[in-house]
Order: structure tokens, then C-alpha cells, then sequence
């Protein structure tokens, strides 16, 4: 009996707890719904204080919509705080070194400043493989495309190209051309005019953004290689001299177009004339976009029948930077038809014989202190109707061309430098790959 007295009492105990239980439950919710109404209450009250206007309590018009109190009643409650964005990715050493846009909004003089800064520091701390960097100067489309994207295949590691066309157009391309989302920011260019030394130097400063290019070679749409890449490659960067023509012409063509306006920092002796279409290495090239000096006389006293484009790269190398320069063109050119402009070749020229007359016409020049035979790497004036015949004299046989056997030394080197630029592009895809992991755990 005492056993059953102690149950009883136990199981009176356990339901008092209970009940306890149940009170404080429903204490909680009341309150909380006390709160909560409180809470809405409030909130319609501020809403509809700031959201309506004052109204005459006596104007027939006045009324307060019921559909605000019933939405602002239904609407959820705020959103809890978003979390912070990410940090921003840190500076890739490869963007650097390499833009990968060459789209900007930088006025020419703060380009040219941009490009004019140049490390003191000896050495480099990445494995720097020299570009040559192709500047093409078009007054629109490029008919010779195909032939120039045949000549780039495959040596993608080696070369940048740059096109500075009339702002209004757009060099249609496919994604897989080398020439695709290569053009610069650009403005309108007028034949014999300062604009065209403008369009030089500005082909050249976004050339210079990419630390890798150090050679610099100004072509237009009418020029053609004559030999293959690594050919052209080799002898450009192998090369101890730039190649810019200039020379002193005594005629009313050369010395006659020299302005007394110059003096004294230009003096006649200085004056000098050359080929537009020249090559330069990066040293040059930054002396170049830095001059503020000379080229501020040639846009104010060399106009037509002046042509800067002909005389200041010239006529600058010359003054301070002789020396380093070989004095004469890679781009050949016939000027046989003496007039303003030289002769132009179609479909009826373009055979073997004629390219192989481009290549070695009897002549010989100096390179690296030495003479050679090959003096020539480009050609121009070629019409449209010429492409066909080019294509058909070319092959995309690997390193060999129908009218250019390369040796193999050079097909190895060119290898080489494509598989580690290959492999250095997937190493850093897999650290981006890594690092984006990373983060996102």
C-alpha cells in the first residue's frame, strides 16, 4: 500500500510539471505574438506615414487605400543581411606581363606613359620568351588575312599582332583567327599628315604594354611575308640593330622638305629620310613613344609637303641613337614607277620565280656586322587578286612551305618554345584552378 501511495504521489508530481510546462508554453507564445503585433503595428504606421502624402482631412478625395495596410501587413519580413563579396582576385603576374584586352580608355598621352615605364631591375623574374610584335596599319579590311593567319599557325607563343583600323570598323573574324580581338583603340588617319606617325607610335605603346614583345615590326594591309615564320623570327631577334632606312637625300624630296622652323634643335645636317614601314627593338620603341620634344616640332612644321611619317623615326635615330640602327628597310618595295606611290602586283605576277627574285635579287646588306644575302623578310604593294596564287605557293605542312625548306635546328627551337609556353599556361590554370577551390570552400 505504501508502494502505491508513493506512485500516486510521483504521478501527481509528473503532472504538475506538466501543466507547469504547459503554462510557460503558452506565456512564450503570447508574448511573442504580443511582440510581433506590436512590431507590424509599427511598421504599417511608419509605412503609410512616409509613403502618403498629406491630405486634407475635409477634401472629398481623401481616403487611405486599404490595398497599403493589407500588402505592407502580408509583406515578409526584411532579409537578413547579405555575407560580404568576395575578395577581389589578386593581380596575376601572367595579366601583367601580358594583357590579355587590349580594349582601354586611355588617352594617348597617358598611354604613351603607361608604355614608357621600364623596369630597372636586371633580369627577369619569369621566364621571358621574346615576341615579335606584327603592327599592322589598315585602312579597313585586310585582304591578305588568310595568307598571314597560314603564316602564324602554330607559333602562337612567339608573336603578337596589333591592328589599328578606323575606330568605326570592325575586323570580323572568327574566335580561332590570331587576329581575333586584336585591334587597339584607334583615330582617323589622313595619308601625309601627322596622324600617320600618330598611328605609328600608338601601335607602338600598346605593343609595349606586353613585356614579352621585343621586336616591333610596322606592316600594312598590302604587305606579305616572304618567308616563313621562323625564318623571320630568328632573324629578328637574333639581330644586334634595328632596321629603319634612313638616309640623307639632297633633293627637294629629302632636304627640301626640311623647315628652318626646326632649328635649333633640328638642324639640316640632322634631317634624314627613310621607308614608313620599318622594325625596331624594344629599346627604341620606348624612346620613341617618350618623345615629347622632336615630334612636337614635326606635328608643328613638318605638313605637306612634309611627310612625318617619312622623316622623323629616321631623322630621330639618327640624332641620338644611330648606332643601334642598321639604316635600312626589311620590307622591300618597288618604287620603279616614280611616283607617290609604288607599284602594286595582282594575280598575273605572283609566281615562284617571283617571290624567290624578293627574296635574293643579286644584292647583298650587312646583318650583324656580316654580309648576307637575305636582306628582305616582307613585301608590298599586293593587290586582293594576289592572295589566291600566295595561298597556292604556300603549305600548312608543318615547318615546311613549297618555296621554303626550313632548316630542322629551327623547327626543334620553335617546338621547344611552343611546349613550355604550354606548359607554363597550364601550370598557371591549375594555380588559378586551386586557388578558386580554395575560396569557394
Amino acid at each position: 500500500m505504501g508502494r502505491n501511495q508513493r506512485e500516486r504521489e510521483e504521478g501527481d508530481k509528473h503532472a504538475g510539471l506538466l501543466k507547469l510546462a504547459q503554462i510557460l508554453t503558452y506565456l512564450v507564445v503570447f508574448a511573442g505574438g504580443v511582440v510581433m503585433g506590436l512590431t507590424t503595428s509599427s511598421h504599417i504606421h511608419n509605412t503609410n506615414f512616409i509613403s502618403q502624402p498629406y491630405r486634407n482631412p475635409h477634401h472629398p478625395n481623401n481616403y487611405i487605400p486599404i490595398s497599403n495596410c493589407s500588402s505592407s501587413a502580408a509583406s515578409p519580413p526584411p532579409p537578413p543581411p547579405s555575407s560580404p563579396p568576395p575578395p577581389p582576385p589578386p593581380l596575376d603576374m601572367g595579366e601583367f606581363l601580358h594583357p590579355p584586352n587590349l580594349t582601354h580608355t586611355l588617352s594617348d598621352d597617358e598611354l604613351f606613359w603607361r608604355a614608357s615605364l621600364m623596369p630597372k631591375k636586371e633580369g627577369y623574374p619569369f621566364r621571358r620568351i621574346p615576341k615579335v610584335a606584327f603592327m599592322f596599319l589598315t585602312r579597313g579590311p585586310l585582304p591578305m588575312l588568310p595568307l598571314w593567319e597560314r603564316f602564324f599557325n602554330g607559333h602562337a607563343p612567339l608573336f603578337s599582332i596589333y591592328v589599328h583600323a578606323p575606330p568605326r570598323f570592325h575586323l570580323n573574324v572568327s574566335e580561332s583567327s590570331p587576329f581575333y580581338g586584336r585591334q587597339i583603340p584607334s583615330q582617323d588617319v589622313s595619308w601625309g599628315t601627322v596622324t600617320l606617325a600618330d598611328a605609328e607610335r600608338r601601335l607602338l605603346a600598346n605593343a609595349l604594354l606586353d613585356f614579352s614583345n621585343e621586336r616591333f615590326v610596322l606592316l600594312s594591309e598590302s604587305c606579305i611575308p616572304i618567308y616563313n615564320f621562323p625564318t623571320v623570327y630568328r632573324y629578328l631577334t637574333d639581330s644586334a640593330h634595328s632596321f629603319v632606312e634612313s638616309y640623307d637625300d639632297p633633293t627637294r624630296y629629302g632636304r627640301g622638305r626640311y623647315s628652318r622652323s626646326m632649328l635649333p634643335h633640328i638642324q639640316l645636317r640632322h634631317w634624314r629620310k627613310g621607308s614608313q614601314w620599318f622594325e625596331l627593338n624594344r629599346l627604341l620603341a620606348v624612346y620613341i613613344i617618350s618623345d615629347t620634344q622632336y615630334f612636337s616640332l614635326f606635328r608643328k612644321y613638318c605638313k605637306p609637303a612634309c611627310y612625318p611619317d617619312e622623316h622623323y623615326i629616321p631623322t630621330f635615330l639618327n640624332m641620338f641613337h644611330g648606332p643601334l640602327n642598321s639604316n635600312r628597310t626589311i620590307t622591300w618595295v618597288d618604287w620603279s614607277m616614280l611616283g607617290p606611290h609604288p607599284a602594286s602586283f595582282g594575280r598575273a605576277n605572283i609566281t615562284a620565280d617571283f617571290i624567290q627574285a624578293l627574296r635574293n635579287n643579286g644584292s647583298l646588306c650587312r646583318y650583324n656586322s656580316e654580309m648576307t644575302s637575305i636582306c628582305y623578310l616582307f613585301a608590298r604593294k599586293f593587290d586582293p587578286s594576289a592572295l589566291e596564287p600566295l595561298l597556292n605557293l604556300s603549305s600548312q605542312s608543318g615547318c615546311i612551305l613549297q618555296i621554303d625548306v626550313v632548316e630542322p635546328s629551327l623547327c626543334y627551337f620553335m617546338l621547344t618554345q611552343i611546349y613550355f609556353e604550354n606548359m607554363k599556361r597550364l601550370i598557371a590554370a591549375l594555380k588559378n584552378f586551386m586557388r578558386m577551390s580554395t575560396q569557394n570552400s
